[in-house]
């Protein structure tokens, strides 16, 4: 198949933190796959709403840093609906170089700790 476009790696991010949210006991009320449209998950447990924004992060990049004026621009949106918003970094690397572009025919590293609250 060959390199992953950054849709790809986008929807690969997608499922780390889809997955990491339901473990934790959210129910999703709207989730929205593209990049550009945020937050990418809009989600509920114990009646608190909460925002997500996801965020694929190519190697050399650390996946725990995030655009300052976009977060606060999400939060401002989440506080509307008296929402949390949270960001959500995964750093994706090839697992034979991280130097080499994450590819479908190899295997690869997720960098992902939890979701990053943004007050």
């Amino acid at each position: 198949m060959g390199l992953l476009t950054e849709q790809q790696l986008h929807n690969l991010a997608m499922n780390v933190v889809g997955k990491d949210l339901e473990d934790m006991g959210y129910e999703f009320l709207a989730v929205n796959s593209k990049k550009s449209r945020n937050p990418q998950f809009v989600a509920t447990k114990d009646k608190q709403l909460i925002f997500v924004v996801v965020r694929a992060v190519k190697y050399p990049e650390n996946p725990v840093l995030y655009n300052e004026e976009l977060m606060q621009k999400v939060a401002k949106h989440a506080a509307t609906h008296n929402a949390k918003t949270f960001y959500a970094g995964v750093g994706i690397a090839n697992s034979v170089s991280y130097d080499l572009p994450v590819d479908s025919e190899e295997d690869y590293i997720l960098n992902y700790s939890e979701l990053i609250e943004i007050k």
